[in-house]
């Protein structure tokens, strides 16, 4: 099996993609938010395991024509997650344009941005200022940017700071006894909402923690507390993947429906683990590769993976995670892109 052929085809189906198919609304790179953000991110890791100019020059130009736009983004976590490819595109390319606007984005997360108690990043977006708020997703929309910007640009604090709201968010969302991710905490109730293990929520820490590994190199107190906390989740993860390598959108929840984004970040994050060290290869190495390949039969002939979860924001209850809808979507694509690069280093 060719994983850059499968990788070029998951490719051409985003590129093509304008979100006018009312089967495939959800599958769009003409914004900056956070689906786009992810699979930005993706497709340049996808460039930096094949060497593809042609992916580069998308990239270039698609920044290009965003940043030319008169029409800047809200500013939110969500909108923040673009940034973190423009920053390593800066580090490719060094254009001095992109600059500015890092810049620009990492004083509003230093300076301005909404922090709960303890200075926790607030889970804003368009909508919605979450008050006292903190979501796993901000891990990957934001954590990731800073720790990548701090190296770019050879500023330690930001580096620091990216490992102060992984520990947070690790002492406010990790049950200590299954391991496993909740979607949420509110500081102004004080509970977890509906004690949702959310896969795709539990997903986002499977990512971050062996991603800002690679970005930072750091082997801080901070790093190896986060490394501690993200073999207790893959342990549990082990536990709970399906006989057909897949997770279910509720990762405890049998009879809910299994779902393709979080296990292709799952597998990205275990096959990850096991090369850079982070775990045994003889033990975990089955358990990457079923899901891979789980993932890799939900892609259609056209290049869009199947089986995604909508957008989620916080359920109340666990129903509200059973009824979002299944569609493709930019940040599915981007999640396949990242597990195929593992896939790729194996080919």
């Amino acid at each position: 099996m060719n994983y850059h052929e499968i990788a070029n085809k998951v490719l051409g189906m985003l590129q093509r993609a304008d979100g006018n198919d009312p089967s495939r609304g959800h599958l769009t790179m003409n914004n900056w938010e956070w689906p786009t953000g992810v699979a930005l991110y993706g497709i340049y890791k996808t460039y930096q395991q094949s060497g593809d100019k042609a992916i580069l020059d998308y990239l270039i130009g698609w920044y290009d024509d965003m940043l030319r736009r008169e029409q800047q983004p809200h500013r939110n976590v969500n909108t923040v997650a673009p940034v973190l490819t423009l920053t390593c595109l800066y580090e490719e390319t060094k254009n001095a344009a992109y600059l500015p606007v890092i810049e620009s984005w990492i004083d509003w997360v230093m300076q301005e941005m909404p922090r709960t108690e303890y200075g926790g990043l607030q889970h804003c977006t368009v909508w919605n200022k979450h008050y006292q708020q903190l979501w796993c997703d901000t891990l990957f929309m934001v954590g990731l940017f800073l720790a990548k910007a701090g190296v770019a640009l050879k500023r330690p604090e930001l580096i620091e700071e990216a490992e102060y709201q992984f520990l947070m968010h690790i002492r406010y969302l990790q049950d200590k006894v299954e391991g496993l991710f909740y979607h949420g905490w509110t500081f102004d109730r004080r509970h977890n909402y509906a004690d949702a293990f959310w896969a795709r929520g539990n997903a986002w820490f499977t990512v971050s923690a062996v991603e800002l590994y690679d970005i930072t190199k750091s082997s801080s107190a901070a790093m190896r507390m986060i490394r501690s906390a993200w073999l207790d989740q893959v342990r549990a993860l082990w536990k709970y993947q399906r006989v057909n390598g897949l997770y279910t959108t509720l990762i405890d929840v049998e009879e809910t429906y299994c779902e393709t984004s979080a296990t292709a970040a799952i597998a990205y994050g275990v096959l990850k683990g096991i090369r850079i060290g982070w775990l045994a290869q003889e033990q975990y190495q089955a358990m990457g590769m079923l899901s891979a390949n789980a993932v890799l039969d939900q892609i259609d002939e056209e290049g869009a993976v199947q089986g995604v979860s909508g957008g989620t924001g916080m359920g109340h209850n666990l129903q509200h995670y059973k009824d979002i809808i299944v569609t493709p979507t930019a940040y599915g694509q981007g999640l396949t892109f990242l597990m195929l690069t593992e896939l790729m280093i194996r080919e």
